[in-house]
């Protein structure tokens, strides 16, 4: 979304008031329907973990149990970094840039965030101490719990010329071998897990308070595709110059 600040309707404040107040009805239309939205999510049948799937982490290999960390919610962020990166995709970084705040927040409320990628864990903590942050991240590099949630993708897939990428066939001239989302997980106090719910691509701009803000902005996000002026935080103009990532 791009807007011409340098050629606006300059008007009266009575003006000014009678149009806010008519955007003011569709933004309670949007509350509300996001709030029904909201109800039918927290509506939607679950799906029984039956894999054991296993983690890389600092405290060494982890269940995917273990990652709840002694509460009965888990919210995971699939972050694009594959083993051959250098470093982690600027958009999932934007991302997580929002997250650390949240932590007391979330684990008051019974909820564990963790990000997991297929970085091993030595570049998984390497750019977690470049970037300074906090937030629980581990490596899912042996096992499929990235591939079995649908944001990696073999060679085969992506030679096939479609993957199954957002609850439908996406080309594969729109994919890459990563790709971002989120997934949330309830155990039960006999310890089952269940998948209740993912969302992807651009399921998870909420979560971008930054992008909220630009909203309320007068030039707004000011973007000719999404999110295309984001950068890690230490790359913008003026913070040190660092080499770009690979992807």
């Amino acid at each position: 979304m791009t807007h011409d600040a340098t050629n606006h309707a300059v008007v009266s404040r009575e003006e000014w008031l009678a149009a806010r107040e008519a955007l003011l009805l569709r933004e309670k239309e949007m509350t509300r329907l996001r709030d029904a939205i909201n109800r039918e999510r927290l509506a939607l049948p679950w799906v029984k973990v039956e894999e054991d799937y296993r983690f890389q982490t600092p405290d060494g290999e982890q269940s995917l149990s273990d990652l709840f960390d002694g509460r009965s919610q888990l919210i995971v962020y699939h972050f694009m970094f594959g083993p051959d990166w250098e470093a982690g995709c600027s958009g999932c970084s934007f991302l997580a840039d929002h997250l650390d705040g949240t932590l007391p927040h979330l684990n008051h409320h019974d909820v564990t965030l963790v990000c997991v990628s297929r970085a091993p864990l030595d570049k998984i903590a390497a750019y977690k101490r470049r970037m300074g942050w906090r937030f629980p991240w581990v490596s899912s590099f042996n096992s499929r719990f990235n591939f079995d949630f649908g944001v990696s993708f073999t060679k085969d897939e992506l030679a096939s010329g479609s993957v199954f990428y957002n609850f439908r066939d996406t080309p594969t001239a729109q994919a890459h071998d990563e790709l971002p989302g989120q997934s949330a997980f309830f155990k039960d106090e006999t310890g089952q897990i269940f998948h209740t719910y993912s969302s992807y691509a651009r399921g998870g701009e909420e979560m971008l308070a930054t992008m909220m803000i630009l909203d309320i902005a007068p030039k707004g996000r000011n973007e000719d595709s999404t999110m295309n002026f984001v950068k890690r935080h230490d790359e913008y103009e003026d913070q040190p110059k660092v080499a770009s990532c690979c992807h």
